[in-house]
């Protein structure tokens, strides 16, 4: 956002990782840690991470699925046995989790000021429990399986554009996710971006976008 008098129309946001604490690896530990090394786990953490990313690459299918078959393709590669309801405990772990606690109090600033919006890559019955925990309006909240595609694929982007009427360039579109978010949101026109860095991805300024560390130094940028 290198122009600090820029007002969005909108302000987007991706929702698990960015604002609700994405908490994977406890399931992930439960299922395999007693099968692999401490250091074997660590790997097999990033590859399911990596697995997740290639999974929604495709056409849209239910989130719990793509979770079920993320987990079973790493396992393949490290030949490891598939638990049955691992998509089910997964799914079940999205559903309890809530809102980084550095989030509610400036989202809801931010709120009272912008019309904000949500594009998450998940079901919708996912976000109808997950949102209430965010302290905040929301404008709108879009989903996968509303907009028929995951993220990163364009077709995210492009139904939540058409359902608000706006371009690229009238959003400011928030995200934790490079890879998921800023780089195809870039490739799209998007002028304002910022990584509201979490640690899940390695640096990629050549995106263009703006890192900040909370929400509270976003709020600054915006002039709250």
């Amino acid at each position: 956002m290198p122009d600090p008098t820029f007002r969005p129309k909108y302000i987007s946001f991706d929702c698990y990782g960015t604002l609700i604490n994405y908490q994977i690896t406890p399931v992930t530990r439960e299922l395999v840690a007693d099968l692999l090394t401490p250091e074997q786990f660590e790997q097999f953490v990033i590859d399911f991470r990596n697995y997740r990313y290639d999974q929604v690459c495709g056409v849209f299918y239910e989130y719990r699925q793509v979770l079920h078959d993320a987990y079973a393709r790493t396992c393949a590669k490290w030949n490891l046995p598939v638990a049955p309801d691992a998509g089910q405990r997964f799914a079940d772990a999205v559903l309890s989790w809530g809102a980084h606690a550095d989030v509610p109090d400036p989202l809801k600033q931010m709120g009272a000021n912008f019309p904000l919006v949500i594009l998450s890559n998940a079901n919708t019955s996912f976000l109808d429990v997950s949102v209430p925990r965010l302290g905040a309006d929301f404008h709108a909240v879009y989903t996968a399986e509303q907009a028929g595609f995951y993220k990163p694929r364009y077709g995210a982007f492009e139904y939540m554009l058409d359902q608000l009427g706006a371009t690229p360039e009238e959003v400011l579109h928030v995200s934790s996710h490079t890879r998921y978010d800023l780089m195809p949101a870039y490739d799209l026109g998007f002028t304002n971006t910022v990584l509201l860095d979490r640690g899940y991805d390695p640096p990629a300024p050549v995106y263009g976008y703006t890192r900040v560390e909370s929400l509270d130094e976003l709020n600054t940028l915006l002039g709250l």
